[in-house]
């Protein structure tokens, strides 16, 4: 046997090769194919000679040797086998094997020889080896001649094998090879040709050998079961290719596999326990046969069995169908089978169901995507399958518990559109039930559901599909609230330290977050649509979606329910405190009729879950006549076609409680059998009958399961007891005896559950829940958009962030950590898409903690200790993260962003640019004074007098360098440079600048909080000296506040108020120099700098808070001086088309002002005033006169040169030129001219006042200079100047001379030099500009006063004493310059004495005269002409001129 089984590879092996030979030469795969089944002919004849029987050597004499020998070679079998030989050797021709032989030919020989019961099992392993050869050689081709019954007779002869047992090694062996043969028929291109029926006989046959196995050897278990799988794999394999035609019309007995598997395994499994094949037998010396179809004359002839049409087709679903009713079967066949004392109880307690389970599971994972194409096989999915999956559900066994899972899930991933209510009862049944504690579940069950619930969460389309149509459904569970928070609740550990249950939970949350984060990406934004209120009821329990492809439709169909769902779920807690309030809110909210009937009721109370069914069963139970038309209502939305009466009964009582008084209970039952009789007549007679049955089986559930009955009703005692109550008549014995057994097995509880779910799955409730599966609404398939994910994240977001908090606080493996990590910026993608600003500041809170960044305690080497823990760098660098993607949304939060970002600088962790200016502003700040540009590309350092603290990476490596030598020291180990370097590291990560430079993309509530939270970050004090403890925290709070507000120069509006409130506290607290008030003074003026060209309407604003400068304490101002000068300058420089108020331009002037005094800033404040008022330039109404005064300040300064001084009277005298600019352009405009032109009079009143105050300068230039400026500014034409005018500029001259005087009479000559040259000035004014004005003001009425006060003030000056002597100048030009006057008055006839009627002027002007010169009325008057007449008005001459050719005279 040997030699020829080891020949026959090669012959086998050539055959294959010369078959698929494209070669013309067709001999070859002929003598190929020949020479295999030669072989395998002579392999049986060999095996089967080694045993005596068949050896052919007579027993006797040689008379019985030929007798013997004929009658041998005689026997059918070594016929067959060698006629086959024979015919096999002589097939040529043309003839062609697989299309042309008929394989029955060559396979009868071999099946022959299996199913005869007078071989030895090493004979018929032989022939089922060869026939195992030609099935693997593809010797049975599909197109070969009657194939099908080829295939069927191969099923038939190896499903009945028949051996006789010699060892039980060759009886494995033989099984072995059975079921290479069975599985080889299955796996091989013929297969389709085989019928229902043989498919099934196949896998009736392996359960055989795997039963039988079961007292085998291990290997042959193994091979068994895997052969088994790989049987079930091939038949489901080919559920894809099947037409969905071919069985759609055919009607398929349920009972079929059953009759000739599940019962027949039964006792198949009891005999071979029960005989104990193989070894005992074997030892008491007997031989034995084996037959694997014990049953096999049934098999082949049962009735029903081969008449069945879809049974003997080519198989397909029908098998599918009973393969997969067997292995349901096969699980309850499990809990009545006798075990073997040879078999541990517990492991086969798992391990039955276990196979079984694993053979579904190898079904549906083949299948399954094609399941819902064939009506029947989903029907028996729909019900039967997952209802055992459901009892399988809550098994003890973590490997059962699995495979359950496992099958569900392929269930839901390619079935859920069609097991909707299916997979509401899973979960709520079976995963939600075990992954709690608190229902008794074992550890192991509960990570098993918790992994399988985590699987489930994984797929992106799980959690919105279940709020959609579970949540949003108001016949069923919110499955999704409950797997949130079954979630959110398992992260948290309970009095233990954090498990792998807690780590799972956060898996399946951060799971769903990051499928919600990633929808983001394609936003329709439907969550953002709102639902109509009800304005009237309507019947919403049968609301159905118009469309479910379409989301517009389904969106705003589900988002209605959900609403209809939130409010009755108010009205049930309404209802279970009172009813009468309940059914009232429930009206107002249109869920009820405004007036109550008892359908709407009884739908109410019969699809609302979390009820209280006491309450329930009272009120059913009342004997009012609205409360009887409700219970009537109510018994018909139950459906109890064919269901027995005890399931019946176990349905409608499971919905309430059963109220103890007995009319209450007659009205229910009552209700309950009118509905029963309804839907089952052929049953009962008569409603009475039903009646009575019911209250029976009440009372023998009492009866059996009442611990306080001793003696329990038999089930004699229950048929007598219903004797004659069906009309006179009796009911069917077994009817009544299936309801003692039922009722005896499971009592019918008559105080259920309260609450919606988590409750075990009854066969009642399960028959409900198919029924309502037919009037469900259709599911919903939710694609990659998030139509509802802003509901979902809404309910879920904040138990999320604690459960994935919590794991993170606890954990420390860096896997773990990141992906809670993930979980919390998928929290924070989601709450800035659906503007959930509450839920990102909280997580914002949450991750600043864990940075440790907002720690207290003191620790003597933060940057180390920071950098060594990666929690806190993980935790850093996803609030930075948040903060700079989604810092729109972010508002309370930003205190405690800023607090870390302050811990950070402290450390020195950050960059030097981290608060530099924007790209448009480079160019201003390389032209800031070197200590302000110093200070604005630096870090802040504390000042001088606090001791420096290391913290930086930069500050030790500096400490390393310049130590002294001999100090002792420690070198930072490699692992602190390490952890130093991660901490640098993690701060550039985090970009902190983006957040304060890109500040202006945000929106303007965060910004405002930012900047609120900048200020807050920064403090009070009450008094800030140089020695603030925390001044470089708010010096850096400061810097950040300035960069914030130079970036946001387009909505300074919103941060203004703020910014200068808190520049304002500084400005005003600050008693000493320091590197805080320098930061917010400068700043103060770079903003203003900055914003001034683009912000008209802010520019006052703007403006006035420089007067804060002015409020600085004196040594703080003399600190900064020059340098606020120089800023000064450049903003006036930049911005002085842009000022154009008074006040703005007083506050300028203010600071420019301030310069003149000190003796570092004047130069530039001076610079600062000529660009102004060079050329008028910048001169306007606004600030003429603060330009002018500001000049006059600096021409009074003797910080500057004589120069300087002059140059500023110089400003002060050409900007003259601007008023008579501004006098033409009024003019030539028109117009309320008279106004404007008293201002711009004024304006030269103000002119004339600074030069009076420089006319007295100690300064003999300054003086002279100023003198005769203001000669010039008096006597400039082309000024409208009045005659109250010019008596004003008069009091401004008087004024001046008296001071003049004064100085000559009372002050030193050595401190006013030549004051007898500046007298002389300054009294040829008065009489110039009395000249040029007499014009003007000769026919006022003050005239002659004003001409006695000039001759009085003449007189004065003639008489002055310089040095103690008289002044020779004055004495010699004083009666020329009166002379001038009095001819010019004559000339024009101003003085004569006709000139009045008491001719006072003539007197008084002659009396003063004379006290100056008494030769000049002669002079002027000659007697000769002192009595002629005055001329008249018209011989008036031009006085002003011709006084200003005797002035040159």
């Amino acid at each position: 046997m040997g030699g020829f089984r080891a020949a026959s590879p090669l012959l086998s092996g050539a055959g294959a090769g010369a078959e698929s030979d494209p070669r013309p030469a067709a001999a070859a795969p002929r003598v190929a194919m020949a020479c295999v089944v030669a072989s395998e002919v002579a392999t049986v004849l060999a095996v089967m000679r080694r045993n005596v029987r068949w050896a052919g050597v007579p027993y006797g004499g040689g008379g019985r040797d030929g007798g013997g020998g004929d009658e041998l070679l005689g026997h059918p079998l070594i016929a067959g086998l060698k006629s086959l030989r024979r015919r096999a050797a002589s097939w040529g021709g043309t003839c062609r094997w697989r299309d042309e032989v008929d394989p029955l030919l060559y396979l009868h020989p071999f099946l022959d020889v299996v199913r005869s019961d007078e071989t030895g099992a090493p004979i018929t392993g032989a022939a089922l080896l060869s026939l195992h050869k030609m099935l693997t050689l593809e010797l049975v081709g599909p197109s070969a001649p009657n194939v099908a019954e080829a295939m069927g007779a191969i099923v038939d002869a190896v499903t009945g094998c028949r051996f006789e047992v010699t060892d039980p090694a060759s009886e494995e062996a033989v099984l072995a090879r059975v079921l290479q043969v069975l599985l080889a028929s299955v796996r091989g291109r013929a297969a389709p040709a085989l019928t229902n029926r043989h498919v099934c006989a196949i896998v009736s046959t392996c359960f055989r050998v795997v039963q039988q196995a079961g007292t085998k050897g291990e290997l042959l278990q193994r091979v068994s079961r895997q052969t088994m799988q790989e049987v079930i794999r091939c038949v489901f394999a080919r559920l894809p290719d099947l037409d969905t035609t071919v069985v759609a019309d055919d009607k398929v007995r349920l009972a079929t596999l059953n009759c000739i598997c599940a019962d027949t395994f039964v006792l198949q499994i009891g005999s071979c326990r029960n005989k104990g094949l193989g070894a005992e037998e074997i030892e008491n010396g007997r031989s034995d046969y084996v037959c694997l179809n014990n049953s096999g004359d049934e098999v082949g002839t049962a009735s029903g069995i081969v008449q069945d049409k879809a049974m003997m087709e080519q198989f397909g679903v029908p098998c599918m169908v009973e393969i997969l009713q067997f292995l349901c079967s096969l699980l309850n066949i499990a809990e009545d089978i006798e075990v073997n004392p040879r078999i541990n109880p517990i492991d086969f307690d798992e391990d039955v169901p276990l196979f079984a389970l694993g053979l579904v599971n190898s079904a549906i994972e083949l299948s399954a995507s094609s399941i819902h194409r064939h009506p029947k096989l989903l029907a028996f999915v729909q019900d039967e399958l997952f209802r055992n999956l459901m009892n399988f559900g809550l098994s003890m066994s973590p490997l059962i518990l699995t495979t359950v899972c496992s099958i569900v899930f392929t269930l839901f991933y390619h079935l859920r559109h069609e097991l909707k209510l299916q997979m509401e009862a899973f979960f709520s049944c079976v995963i939600l039930r075990l992954a709690q504690n608190r229902y008794g579940a074992s550890y192991q069950q509960q990570e098993v559901a918790l992994e399988a619930l985590v699987d489930f969460c994984r797929q992106k389309e799980f959690m919105s599909e279940m709020y959609a149509n579970m949540d949003c459904d108001l016949q069923c569970s919110n499955i999704f609230e409950e797997v949130a928070n079954l979630l959110s609740k398992s992260a948290f550990p309970v009095n233990s330290p954090l498990s792998a249950l807690n780590v799972l939970a956060s898996d399946g949350l951060i799971a769903v977050l990051q499928a919600m984060a990633e929808q983001t990406i394609n936003a329709p934004r439907h969550h953002e649509q709102t639902v109509s209120e009800i304005n009237e009821y309507f019947p919403f329990w049968q609301l159905k979606c118009e469309s479910n492809n379409d989301p517009d439709q389904w969106v705003k169909f589900v988002n209605q329910q959900k609403g209809i769902k939130r409010k009755l779920m108010v009205g049930v807690e309404h209802f279970n405190r009172d009813k009468k309030k309940g059914f009232e809110f429930l009206q107002g909210a249109h869920l009820l009729p405004e007036k109550l009937d008892p359908h709407n009721v009884a739908l109410f109370f019969r699809h609302t879950p979390g009820l209280d069914k006491n309450l329930l069963g009272d009120y059913l139970g009342n004997h009012d006549e609205f409360s009887i038309q409700v219970l009537h209502e109510f018994a018909r939305t139950f459906d109890f076609k064919e269901m027995n009466l005890d399931a019946a009964l176990r349905l409608f009582l499971e919905t309430f409680r059963l109220p103890g008084e007995s009319q209450k209970i007659q009205r229910i039952l009552e209700a309950f059998s009118e509905r029963y009789y309804e839907q089952s007549p052929q049953i009962f007679v008569n409603i009475d009958a039903a009646l009575v049955l019911s209250y029976s089986v009440i009372l023998l559930n009492t009866d059996q399961h009442n611990v306080r009955v001793k003696k329990k009703m038999t089930e004699e005692d229950f048929i007598r007891n219903n004797r004659r109550i069906n009309g006179g008549n009796d009911l069917p014995r077994e009817f009544l005896s299936d309801i003692y057994h039922s009722i005896c097995r499971n009592e019918i509880k008559t105080i259920p559950e309260q609450g919606a779910g988590c409750s075990e799955m009854t066969f009642s409730r399960w028959v409900d829940l198919m029924w309502k599966s037919k009037k469900t609404s259709a599911y919903i398939a939710c694609d990659s958009c998030p139509y509802l994910d802003h509901d979902m994240f809404s309910i879920m977001a904040g138990p999320a962030v604690a459960a994935i908090s919590v794991v993170f606080d606890n954990v420390e493996h860096e896997e773990v950590l990141t992906r809670c990590i993930d979980g919390f910026l998928s929290v924070a993608k989601l709450a800035a898409f659906y503007h959930l600003d509450d839920v990102l500041n909280d997580l914002v809170v949450v991750l600043c903690k864990f940075t440790t960044l907002l720690n207290t305690s003191y620790i003597d080497d933060p940057v180390t200790a920071y950098g060594e823990d990666t929690k806190a760098r993980m935790a850093t660098e996803a609030v930075f993260t948040i903060a700079t993607t989604y810092g729109d949304h972010i508002r309370s939060g930003w205190r405690n962003i800023i607090d870390c970002v302050l811990k950070l600088h402290k450390m020195g962790l950050l960059p030097a640019h981290l608060t530099g200016d924007t790209a448009d502003d480079q160019d201003s700040s390389e032209s800031l004074p070197s200590k302000l540009a110093s200070s604005a590309a630096t870090p802040p350092v504390l000042p001088a007098s606090v001791p420096k603290k290391s913290y930086g990476l930069m500050d030790r490596f500096s400490q390393l360098l310049y130590y002294d030598a001999e100090e002792p020291m420690s070198q930072p180990s490699e692992e602190q440079l390490v952890a130093q370097h991660n901490a640098l590291e993690t701060a550039k990560k985090c970009e902190l600048s983006t957040i304060f430079n890109e500040s202006k993309f945000l929106q303007a509530d965060s910004l405002s909080d930012l900047a609120r939270a900048l200020v807050q970050a920064a403090g009070r004090p009450q008094k800030i000296t140089s020695s603030l403890d925390d001044e470089g925290t708010a010096v850096f709070c400061l810097e950040l506040l300035i960069t914030v507000t130079l970036n946001n120069r387009d909505r300074i509006v919103l941060l203004w108020q703020g910014v200068y409130e808190h520049i304002a506290h500084i400005v005003q607290s600050t008693v000493m120099p320091c590197n805080l008030v320098e930061k917010a003074v400068f700043g103060l003026l770079h903003i203003c700098q900055r914003l001034l060209p683009y912000k008209e309407n802010l520019v006052d604003d703007l403006l006035r808070s420089l007067q804060l400068i002015l409020k600085l304490d004196a040594r703080v101002a003399d600190a900064y001086c020059e340098n606020i000068t120089l800023e000064v300058t450049r903003l006036v420089k930049a911005n002085a088309t842009h000022i154009k108020s008074q006040m703005g331009w007083r506050t300028i002037i203010s600071l420019i002002c301030v310069t003149a005094r000190h003796p570092d800033a004047s130069d530039a404040g001076f610079e600062a005033l000529v660009f102004i008022m060079s050329e008028g330039s910048h001169l306007s109404p606004a600030n003429f006169v603060l330009s002018v005064e500001a000049s006059r300040q600096f021409a009074e300064s003797r910080l500057g040169s004589t120069e300087r001084s002059i140059h500023a009277l110089n400003l002060i005298s050409d900007s003259v030129n601007c008023l008579m600019w501004w006098t033409r352009e009024v003019k030539e405009a028109g117009g309320e001219a008279n106004r404007i032109l008293e201002g711009i009079a004024e304006m030269w009143l103000r002119l004339l006042q600074a030069l009076r105050k420089v006319c007295t300068d100690q300064r003999e230039e300054v003086r002279n200079h100023a003198l005769l400026l203001l000669h010039r500014c008096l006597v400039v034409d082309g000024i409208s100047v009045s005659s109250s005018t010019w008596l004003m500029s008069f009091d401004i001259i008087f004024q001046l001379l008296d001071e003049l005087l004064e100085i000559v009479q009372n002050y030193s000559p050595k401190d006013y030099r030549n004051m007898e040259i500046s007298l002389l000035h300054a009294v040829k004014l008065l009489c110039k500009v009395f000249l040029q004005s007499l014009g003007d003001l000769s026919a006022h009425s003050g005239f002659g006063k004003l001409w006695l006060e000039v001759l009085d003030m003449i007189e004065k000056f003639m008489k002055v004493k310089v040095r103690g002597r008289r002044a020779e100048k004055l004495k010699e030009a004083i009666p020329e310059l009166v002379k001038n006057i009095l001819m010019v008055m004559k000339a024009s006839g101003i003085l004569s004495k006709a000139s009045t009627s008491e001719n006072s002027l003539w007197e008084a002007t002659w009396l003063q005269v004379n006290k100056i010169s008494p030769l000049l009325q002669l002079e002027v008057f000659p007697d000769n002409e002192g009595d002629k007449e005055t001329q008249g008005e018209q011989n008036k001459l031009d006085t002003p001129a011709q006084s200003d050719r005797n002035a040159e005279q």
